[in-house]
């Protein structure tokens, strides 16, 4: 009897071992988890595996004539554990999209091409859309062009995207979120081309000022796959309606459109002044799907830029008794 594993891309949770049976039974409720067991070569999503029997859904209408056409089916697998990154894999005609400097690796089959804006208008839309695209870009702090990695071969090809620093990589499937999701600034790493990322504008003054992301995030939209990038581990809450979460400011990774961003001050002086959470926190009030993110990069870099010597950092952990000396003769510090 085959022994089934099972792996939850959004909560990067494992499932299993588990018996045939209730991998059928759990591939029928859940398509878009991945599974292997022994003798495949690779996880694959469950719905393309024909032994778990999950019902092929009809294929979706055309887009109405002169709109948008619908995102690439593209498939990945998310490598690693605390350092990870996705490897798309991509069939002829296919193309994912990311920001500069992504790439980590791809085969020779894949052609890489640079677009002005943020690639949803390739192959149609005009220059002023393109221009609009690229501008809010921009806005959010990226860059005004975005890698596209197309297959021009036969067969499968592969490309893959890292990380700019230590973290979780999510696939997010925007259908499957109502087609919108509101992320930090820099979350996007890469996605399925026809994804288009836009701005979201804090309407509130106090969120702006003081929520962590600025009056300005990032909006992405669309129906196919996104890949966000987020500092530490990655835990997903769903907020009932009405239910609320109060959030440091910093932590908040992505959430759904129908979540309501605000911040609350920090109750009583002792907390403001010593509990090191500053004067805000962020409130999250649903219904809907939040993300969050143990260690955000700017918190990270703040202790790095502390404990850095050539900053004026305090040396913390190190025990010596010779102090500078020391770190002189075992090459912690140069001349």
């Amino acid at each position: 009897m085959s022994q089934w594993h099972f792996h939850d891309p959004a909560s990067n949770q494992r499932l299993g071992p588990m018996d045939d049976d209730a991998a059928r039974a759990l591939a029928a409720s859940k398509p878009g988890l991945l599974c292997w067991r022994e003798g495949m070569g690779d996880w694959k999503a469950a719905r393309a595996v024909p032994e778990l029997g999950v019902p092929q859904a009809a294929p979706p209408p055309p887009p109405p004539a002169g709109g948008r056409g619908r995102a690439d089916e593209i498939d990945y697998r998310i490598v690693g554990s605390d350092m990870q990154f996705v490897e798309v894999e991509l069939d002829p005609g296919e193309s994912a999209i990311a920001e500069a400097g992504a790439l980590m690796y791809k085969d020779a089959a894949v052609q890489m091409d640079t677009l002005f804006g943020d690639g949803s208008h390739s192959g149609n839309g005009g220059f002023m859309d393109k221009l609009l695209s690229a501008g809010k870009r921009v806005v959010t702090g990226e860059s005004l062009f975005t890698t596209v990695f197309t297959h021009g071969g036969q067969g499968k090809a592969k490309v893959a995207f890292a990380a700019p620093y230590p973290g979780t990589v999510l696939a997010m499937k925007l259908d499957q979120h109502g087609g919108r999701l509101v992320c930090q600034k820099d979350s996007f790493l890469a996605g399925a081309r026809g994804v288009s990322l836009g701005i979201f504008f804090q309407r509130k003054i106090l969120t702006g000022l003081f929520g962590g992301e600025g009056f300005i995030m990032q909006k992405l939209e669309g129906d196919g796959w996104v890949f966000i990038h987020a500092g530490g581990t990655v835990v997903e809450r769903e907020l009932a309606a009405g239910e609320r979460i109060d959030v440091d400011t910093g932590c908040v990774v992505a959430f759904q459109s129908s979540i309501n961003m605000d911040v609350r001050p920090v109750s009583g002086i002792k907390s403001l002044l010593f509990g090191g959470e500053g004067m805000f926190l962020a409130t999250l009030t649903g219904p809907g799907k939040i993300w969050l993110q143990s260690l955000p990069f700017s918190r990270l870099a703040g202790r790095m830029l502390q404990a850095a010597p050539q900053a004026g950092g305090a040396s913390r952990g190190e025990g010596s008794m010779l102090g500078g000396l020391g770190r002189l003769l075992d090459g912690d510090n140069r001349f």
